[in-house]
């Protein structure tokens, strides 16, 4: 079993979660229900499977929820990028959400890879 609150990876998630729900909150009209709801679900979805696979029995089912983690990340790079291009979010706020995005996969990429099964 893994101490989830202990990685960076999940710190990090956390805190783009956070950061996701907040922009999302400005969402007006049918983006708020639509592409707010989805783009909220997405974010949180990644901490949320870090932490319920280190709960987990074994380093495989881990290696499981962290293969979750990481579509519910590439999910949420696609929808920061539809907001931006709707104008739902800033350019720079966009690039900064997509750089810590990205940073996330990768790390979420090298924890699953150095998580031996």
């Amino acid at each position: 079993m893994h101490n989830f609150k202990r990685l960076d990876v999940w710190r990090r998630g956390y805190q783009l979660s956070l950061d996701i729900v907040r922009v999302a909150e400005g969402f007006t009209g049918i983006s708020r229900y639509a592409l707010g709801d989805q783009i909220v679900r997405a974010a949180i979805s990644i901490p949320s499977n870090i932490a319920e696979g280190s709960g987990r029995g074994s380093n495989k089912e881990f290696r499981r929820f962290l293969a979750i983690a990481l579509g519910s990340a590439y999910e949420l790079d696609t929808q920061v990028q539809l907001a931006r291009d709707l104008d739902l979010i800033p350019q720079a706020e966009a690039r900064g959400l997509i750089e810590e995005i990205d940073e996330l996969q990768r790390m979420l990429r090298r924890l699953r890879r150095n998580t031996s099964t």
